[in-house]
């Protein structure tokens, strides 16, 4: 997400869960709990824009591709530059992309 955002010239706040201000009394795993009770996903990143939930990785890169992240953005206030990404699944790690079988 960050790279995505980065080459669109997306501003965002990042709430690291794991990160060190959020280990004393386990704070982030309460935050954890808390966001998987509010969104009924377990998994992380979770995306929101004007408070409204976007979704994982993979429904913000599908709201992207669509052009709805544009226009929910947009809404906000905020310009996207897409020019020259092309499709945001490109952004993720390598070892995520589909693979071709190795020939025996």
């Amino acid at each position: 997400m960050r790279k995505l955002f980065a080459a669109a010239g997306i501003e965002y706040l990042s709430v690291d869960l794991d990160g060190a201000a959020y280990r004393e009394g386990d704070r982030g795993g309460a935050l954890r709990r808390a966001l998987a009770e509010k969104t009924g996903a377990v998994t992380i990143p979770q995306i929101f824009i004007g408070g409204r939930h976007v979704g994982g990785a993979t429904e913000t890169f599908d709201a992207f591709n669509s052009g709805a992240l544009q226009q929910m953005l947009a809404t906000e206030g905020r310009e996207v530059h897409t020019e020259g990404i092309g499709y945001a699944y490109g952004f993720l790690p390598a070892w995520l992309h589909p693979r071709t079988p190795a020939t025996a």
